[in-house]
């Protein structure tokens, strides 16, 4: 591996230097701007985090400012990235550092890893690029970067390719810049050594890439099999006090946790008007009037293929809390677009004001 090693690392980091796109937080040498840029950028496009990293960290320029901040107003500012629970850690992990480092991002990457949000990928990440650790990374990029320089066979998931991977990225990572050989691994995948149509002509390491000596540039990796999305459709309440609505915050766990949103309950895919009542009875904790259906909003996510149905609910009573949710608040339209809310149910809301 050390002749690889060699062959591997040198021309990477030289072609970095040259070919690394101009990204803010490549400019930052803050480590929380760092570990906010990779928590944001898990599952979701540079170009899409780019304007939201500004944003956060305008509002939040230090731990100790996010780790005050109620997390309602966290999520408000996530709105629209997904996986909010990326969002709730953070919360809770700047209120970790605040309380046991104070305020300031630990550089040992033990202390990294006992902070919420910290799996082995974002410990990696941050322990190399922000403090120079000899600590790998493997995410989507890099995992078909090595499989073809390395021809790993396997599946996307399987324990033994997954384990030989992180094996091959600990042996690169070691030596000098080692935060920049991870970056140049990722910048690779992203631009180069793409999934469709990878540019072999212009890879810095093609001379030592196995899958292209073997022909098997198109077969590794092989695509990661999915799982059908559920489908998942919910009930949603939408009761008008005067001008305001009523909204209710879920508890911090499962789909869509800390949101607010529009009351909503499961429903059965041919569920009737009925099992609509039933069910939304039960998730206000109060007796209910029924009215008229408005409509519903359909959201594909990754892996569910979500309805709202939207029905005009008046309560007989105020709504409880309840295991579903931890508070009820009628809110108005302006104070509405204030709170932590899904894109989804930002479009229910705004069907609802029609």
């Amino acid at each position: 591996m050390r002749r690889a090693q060699i062959a591997v690392r040198q021309p990477l980091l030289a072609w970095f230097e040259v070919n690394k796109r101009d990204l803010p937080w490549r400019r930052s040498p803050d480590p929380y701007g760092i570990w906010v840029s990779e928590v944001m950028l898990q599952q979701t496009q540079v170009s899409t985090v780019i304007p939201y990293w500004h944003r956060f960290l305008e509002r939040f320029p230090t731990i100790d400012g996010l780790a005050t901040a109620p997390l309602a107003e966290v999520l408000s500012l996530w709105r629209g990235l997904g996986y909010y629970a990326r969002a709730r850690n953070l919360h809770r992990a700047a209120k970790a550092i605040a309380s046991n480092h104070g305020g300031k991002l630990p550089s040992d990457p033990q202390a990294l890893r006992e902070l919420p949000g910290f799996g082995r990928y974002t410990t990696g990440a941050v322990a190399s690029i922000a403090f120079g650790k000899e600590l790998p990374v493997v995410d989507g990029n890099v995992a078909r970067v090595l499989s073809r320089l390395f021809a790993v066979e396997g599946a996307p998931g399987d324990a033994k390719r997954e384990a030989r991977l992180w094996r091959l990225a600990g042996e690169l990572v070691k030596g000098d810049r080692p935060g920049d050989l991870n970056q140049a691994l990722m910048e690779l995948g992203a631009l180069v050594c793409k999934s469709e149509e990878p540019s072999c002509l212009l890879c810095p390491v093609r001379s030592s890439c196995a899958a292209l000596r073997l022909g098997k540039i198109s077969q590794l990796p092989p695509p990661r099999a999915r799982a059908p999305r559920k489908r998942l459709r919910l009930a949603v309440a939408v009761c008008r006090r005067s001008s305001d609505v009523l909204l209710a915050m879920r508890q911090e766990k499962g789909l869509f946790g800390g949101l607010w949103e529009l009351p909503c309950a499961e429903l059965a895919p041919r569920a009737g008007p009925s099992q609509v009542l039933s069910a939304l009875r039960g998730t206000l904790g109060a007796s209910i009037r029924l009215g008229e259906s408005l409509g519903s909003v359909h959201r594909t996510l990754s892996h569910r293929e979500l309805e709202l149905s939207l029905y005009r609910v008046t309560p007989r009573s105020e709504p409880q809390p309840s295991p579903r949710y931890q508070e009820f608040r009628w809110v108005s339209s302006a104070d509405a677009g204030k709170l932590g809310m899904s894109t989804a149910m930002q479009r229910a809301l705004e069907l609802a004001s029609r």
